[in-house]
């Protein structure tokens, strides 16, 4: 893989210094989430084989699955073409990427009654996050 300087020197980080990060399960193509990184979580997450993000509402560094255990195991990282915005393909452990206990933060679809939810929890966050944290 690349190495993490040459990587972060190619991104264009907005005025928080934060490029937005797409988590996509690796094998089935399947959207997980949606988070932010900084060159440090950059540089983490290609030295660990894990993902690292930015919590801006913690405003600080994140080791996905650092409360939960579902980790993030990356397996490829892609650039897009402006190079403000990644997307890891991951094998997520323990099977669920939102802290919300489902699979994938992604749900809920709009439909004629609203937002409907359309896959199950596979966990209960109140037990997994006993301090109300999350992520």
């Amino acid at each position: 893989m690349m190495q993490a300087d040459e990587l972060i020197r190619q991104l264009k980080f907005d005025d928080k210094d934060l490029v937005t990060a797409v988590a996509q399960d690796f094998a089935t193509g399947e959207i997980l989430m949606l988070a932010f990184m900084n060159a440090e979580s950059i540089r983490r997450t290609i030295d660990a084989g894990q993902a690292v993000y930015w919590s801006r509402s913690r405003k600080r560094l994140w080791h996905k699955g650092e409360e939960s255990g579902n980790v993030q195991n990356v397996k490829e990282i892609l650039v897009d073409c402006d190079g403000d915005a990644i997307v890891l393909k991951v094998e997520q452990e323990g099977g669920a990427a939102c802290h919300t206990g489902h699979r994938s933060c992604f749900y809920r679809k709009i439909d004629n009654d609203g937002l409907t939810e359309i896959s199950p929890r596979i966990f209960d966050p109140e037990i997994v996050y006993k301090k109300g944290g999350g992520h």
